[in-house]
């Protein structure tokens, strides 16, 4: 069944997701998103590590986490450690405190590339988004529910959908390549 509000509703889905991945990317300034993707090794599984405690950002070059349970002090470091930010944590009690150092130019294009990287995924989803809304028109005329012209009609909505949203991952790409290569 064909429904471009459907179509309208998971593209704006996938910029909002790629909005999330954005924040996590480090700019000059700390954010508490840069963690969203540490995942911890806790009483036998992986989790989020805002699931072992508060992440919060004090000063504009410090993270701190806040770990509720004493014993997940350490998986909490380690985590962040492996997580290939380039942070290196270090704790006081139950706080780990994560200085942020300055971002030399090389890491600024690292992370400029995955910008990149997120945004050609979020095309990539939002092509798939397209492929399913004209699978689901073709189906429509193939069992003759809709006309020839018709089907142009919602192939061109469709287009268009796809094209707005492409243009507006390109926009959010080019803000994002700003704000990293800021010094």
């Amino acid at each position: 069944m064909f429904d471009i509000n459907d179509i309208k509703r998971r593209m704006d889905a996938t910029l909002q997701s790629l909005q999330h991945e954005f924040s996590g990317l480090r700019t000059g300034r700390a954010s508490p998103n840069l963690l969203d993707s540490v995942q911890v090794e806790a009483y036998g599984s992986m989790m989020p590590i805002t699931q072992v405690g508060t992440v919060g950002a004090p000063e504009a070059r410090l993270l701190t986490v806040q770990v509720w349970d004493k014993g997940m002090v350490g998986a909490v470091e380690k985590a962040i450690r492996n997580a290939n930010l380039g942070l290196n944590p270090m704790s006081e009690g139950q706080l780990v405190r994560i200085p942020l150092p300055e971002l030399s130019e090389e890491r600024r294009k690292e992370m400029v590339k995955v910008a990149q990287k997120y945004a050609e995924n979020a095309r990539v989803a939002i092509r798939n988004i397209r492929r399913d809304g004209m699978d689901a028109i073709k189906k429509l005329v193939k069992d003759k529910k809709i006309s020839e012209d018709d089907a142009r009609g919602k192939e061109d909505l469709v287009q268009k959908e796809t094209d707005a949203h492409i243009n507006k991952i390109e926009e959010k790409l080019k803000d994002k390549d700003k704000e990293i290569m800021k010094v």
